[in-house]
């Protein structure tokens, strides 16, 4: 019976040694991830799929292989998104967001992966507003977005803001606003869908990076967003991710 017990106390002692390699083999870190998937195509719902796609959705997937990470991805209102993030409710977010220094207060962010500007889209007879500097009336743009910061600061210009950039353009296009603020790789695609009613006047008149909004605390997170994003950009990641879905 003591040789029994003796070898019992041996297996379990070898099994207290197996057991943490086994669970070691590291399970993927789960990432929840809130995105506004209302800016095609870098972040949008396929009508056919109804699954998140677009090129950060593409991104932050690839930069996930790269760390062990598992996504899940949370489709949320822009202001709301960044509440959640300010609050802790999200862990990450990737959503076409510029990184400033208001932000930068209340999150973390990644290391910029796009560059943008904000350019001015009007109705395709409008021969008054031709950039900023005349810029008056109605004017949309997507609630919490730099786009809004930039039409507050215009005197002339009456902000309406809209939880989906879409219904926007639609107002626009109805003439229930004079004119748009957006980030100008959004504004080209929705003026090459809408040539006939559509056009941007002037040119980009801010300079802006996207980067991945991380919750404060989460520091660990943070690095390994980074050491993924720093991978696929050396692969060409970002240059296919561009051809992809905004060249084509």
């Amino acid at each position: 019976m003591k040789k029994l017990l003796g070898l019992l106390a041996v297996a379990l002692a070898m099994g207290a040694l197996i057991l943490p390699s086994c669970s070691g083999s590291g399970s993927p870190t789960k990432v929840r991830v809130a995105t506004d998937a209302t800016w095609p195509p870098f972040e949008s719902v396929n009508d056919q799929t109804k699954q998140i796609e677009g090129f950060d959705i593409d991104l932050f997937t690839a930069i996930a292989e790269k760390e062990g990470l598992e996504l899940e991805f949370v489709n949320v209102g822009f202001d709301p998104l960044l509440a959640g993030m300010a609050q802790g409710t999200y862990d990450a977010a990737i959503s076409s967001i510029t990184i400033t220094d208001e932000r930068k207060q209340s999150m973390l962010f990644s290391d910029p992966y796009y560059s943008a500007g904000q350019i001015i889209a009007v109705r395709k007879d409008n021969t008054t507003i031709t950039g900023v500097s005349n810029l008056a009336g109605n004017v949309g743009a997507q609630i919490g977005t730099t786009g809004a910061m930039e039409v507050e600061k215009v005197k002339a210009a009456t902000l309406k803001t809209y939880d989906d950039i879409g219904l926007a353009f639609q107002d626009l296009m109805n003439g229930q606003i004079e004119a748009i603020v957006v980030d100008n790789w959004l504004a080209l695609g929705y003026v090459a869908r809408n040539a006939d009613k559509l056009k941007t006047v002037g040119t980009t008149f801010t300079s802006e990076t996207y980067g991945i909004a991380v919750a404060k605390g989460k520091d660990d997170l943070l690095a390994k967003i980074n050491s993924g994003l720093a991978k696929v950009k050396s692969e060409g990641l970002i240059e296919q991710l561009s051809k992809k879905w905004i060249e084509k």
